[in-house]
């Protein structure tokens, strides 16, 4: 891990820190109880949080899969993702689109499950971005997606890996770099 890494990813766990997380009791997507809640689009969809997370994912991108030319996940958590690190991707070596995947097919026109599909066509090798993995439910439905749209999903990053069993289930499918784990924000 560079300096620069470091001191970025220092910086983005203080903003989820202080706008994302929450100590409270909730129902998951995944229907469990937890004592706790990340909702990283509050620290995401700053500004700052959006650069932040375009850079980390970048980064990982270029140590991890360099070959990935697009990003993306399930809506509506991996959109930001998906569009930060699409952004600040094309200040780099090498800029990668986004995509969306539905959680249902479009209702009218075309009925697709992924937006983004005129540049991310079949056989484009891609990462599935999530923002938590729990049991890994939504970030395995976004690798079946975009693998019967005929994408090459080479790898998984996730903001956090709130530990439950989620990231291995994932690792099933493919490589997981998550930046954070439930133990950063205890």
């Amino acid at each position: 891990m560079t300096e620069a890494f470091a001191a970025q990813r220092s910086r983005l766990l203080e903003l989820l820190q202080g706008l994302a997380y929450e100590n409270r009791e909730v129902i998951l997507s995944s229907g469990r109880p937890s004592n706790f809640y990340i909702d990283c689009k509050q620290a995401v969809l700053t500004a700052e949080g959006h650069f932040l997370v375009g850079w980390l994912i970048n980064h990982v991108l270029e140590r991890m899969a360099p070959d990935v030319r697009a990003v993306g996940g399930l809506t509506m958590g991996a959109d930001p993702l998906a569009s930060a690190a699409a952004t600040i991707s094309f200040l780099g070596p090498r800029p990668r689109a986004a995509f969306y995947v539905r959680k249902e097919p479009k209702a009218h026109g075309t009925q697709k499950w992924i937006e983004g599909d005129k540049t991310v066509i079949p056989g484009t090798p891609v990462a599935i971005l999530e923002d938590v993995i729990t049991t890994g439910g939504s970030t395995l439905k976004a690798i079946e997606r975009a693998r019967l749209h005929g994408l090459d999903v080479r790898h998984v990053v996730a903001l956090v890996d709130r530990e439950e069993g989620g990231r291995e289930a994932v690792e099933q499918e493919a490589p997981v770099t998550s930046l954070y784990k439930k133990s950063d924000f205890r």
